[in-house]
């Protein structure tokens, strides 16, 4: 896949999880834990790994609450988006934009300038995911963001080795791990953005425990490949388990609040991992808030009064055997598609059929379209919702790493047996008249035709 179809098709949708006789040996000592999170908003999204180790060190039941940094990543400076440059004299001054222009042309030129075929990969693990961790959702509004997840297993690979990380990279479609560390900063580079119009703001974290004793190689690794920033301080106190939240919140523009407060460290904790995105950007086209009333959304628990927003003008429409679609574009930032299933099709079906990832990844290649007069009536909304991910993992072939028989994490530390035992994804999403603050763009299931309209058509998103 070409940068710019990875990085529309992100855009679309926008917007780690983290061996015999000695182990049999390690599990007569005390127990820990290590935490693996993956956070990623804006809304964002929280990934909240749990791993549970055997240590081969002893532990203090009185701790001092002591903190410290030990890498610090650099961060892609970029110039921002040039505004009118007005003088003193309120004139445009055109030099000056002219070379505002330019720096954030060769910035933004940069950031997306990355390795042909890095996306190779993306795709599937983008198919395979989104029906297995979506339609767990049942009933209630699931928001999911592979990008997030994507560069956690990334992380996670980092952590492990052997079977445990084949498992891994299998599933994010690479066959080893220089590959997957290049893909991985590819797709970290194209990805972000942070110019003053456009906000895509992806950050890593590790949390050690003091009294763990880390690979120090592994470390860097992860500052380098993953711009990961590493901690060290005692986990079950209070000063860390705020340090971590109040990361994660300055990371996801504090959009996670509620599901933050929930992460803490016990004293049994070794080790985190946390990684976040933050998206938000606004539409090409505003909706005119003189647009919007109150009307009725039909969900499957009964019908819901709610502002909707209305947007009449020419645009691609698109359809398939099973779902209709239309696009919103973002100014600077791809768009965010509306998926809704036809009649008579379920969001379950729907996310089973291979024709929505393929639509999501051609979008304006899609063949079956139309270039006509759209009726858009679209709710505004601001949906949250937590996936477990632990029996999708082991679903889609990520098992060792679950089991302490199997798993192998020596990459991590060498003086610790750990295994994984809990994986938690959450996110949120909202839009309104001025654009989508996001993890990722979400897809969403709504009304639609398996036809083509002749003219003109009313797109009414008053169903799932």
């Amino acid at each position: 896949m070409k940068p710019e179809k990875l990085s529309d098709a992100i855009g679309k949708i926008d917007d780690d999880l983290i061996s015999g006789a000695e182990k049999a040996r390690a599990r007569k000592r005390s127990k820990k834990k290590i935490y693996i999170g993956i956070a990623a908003a804006a809304a964002c999204v929280c990934l909240i790994v749990t791993l549970s180790i055997n240590s081969l060190f002893g532990r203090e039941s009185i701790m001092t609450a002591s903190a410290m940094q030990i890498k610090a990543p650099q961060y892609p400076q970029m110039a921002a988006y040039p505004n009118d440059q007005i003088s003193q004299h309120g004139e445009m001054n055109y030099e000056e934009y002219s070379d505002s222009l330019d720096a954030w042309q060769e910035d933004r030129a940069k950031q997306l300038d990355q390795p042909e075929g890095y996306a190779d990969g993306y795709e599937e693990f983008f198919a395979k995911t989104i029906p297995q961790f979506l339609s767990e959702s049942g009933d209630i509004n699931g928001v999911y963001s592979p990008l997030n997840v994507y560069m956690a297993l990334c992380m996670l690979s980092e952590l492990t080795d052997g079977e445990s990380r084949n498992q891994i990279m299998s599933l994010l479609g690479v066959e080893d791990i220089e590959t997957l560390r290049t893909k991985a900063s590819a797709i970290w580079n194209s990805s972000y953005c942070d110019e003053g119009t456009v906000k895509s703001i992806l950050a890593n974290s590790v949390w050690l425990d003091n009294d763990i004793k880390y690979v120090e190689e592994t470390m860097n690794r992860l500052a380098d490949t993953y711009y990961a920033s590493s901690y060290q301080g005692d986990m079950g106190s209070a000063e860390y388990n705020a340090m971590i939240q109040d990361w994660i919140n300055e990371q996801t523009g504090g959009l996670l609040k509620d599901q933050v407060n929930g992460i803490e460290f016990d004293q049994e904790t070794v080790l985190a991992l946390a990684s976040t995105v933050y998206f938000k950007a606004k539409w090409h086209n505003e909706f005119q808030e003189g647009e919007t009333k109150p009307e009725v959304f039909h969900s499957p628990s009964g019908d819901i009064d709610c502002d909707f927003m209305h947007q009449s003008d020419n645009r691609e429409y698109y359809w398939s055997e099973k779902f209709s679609a239309v696009s919103q574009y973002m100014s600077g930032s791809g768009s965010m598609y509306f998926i809704l299933p036809d009649e008579g099709v379920s969001l379950a079906e729907l996310l089973e059929d291979d024709s929505l990832t393929r639509f999501i990844f051609s979008g304006y290649e899609w063949q079956d379209k139309e270039y006509i007069k759209v009726n858009l009536s679209l709710p505004k909304f601001d949906v949250t919702s937590t996936i477990d991910l632990t029996e999708g993992l082991q679903a889609l072939g990520v098992t060792d790493v679950f089991n302490l028989e199997t798993s192998d994490f020596s990459p991590a530390t060498k003086d610790t047996d750990v295994y994984l035992s809990q994986a938690e994804h959450s996110a949120r999403v909202t839009i309104d008249e001025k654009g989508c603050t996001a993890a990722a763009y979400t897809v969403l299931m709504g009304a639609g035709a398996a036809a083509p309209p002749d003219e003109e058509i009313d797109f009414v998103l008053d169903r799932p």
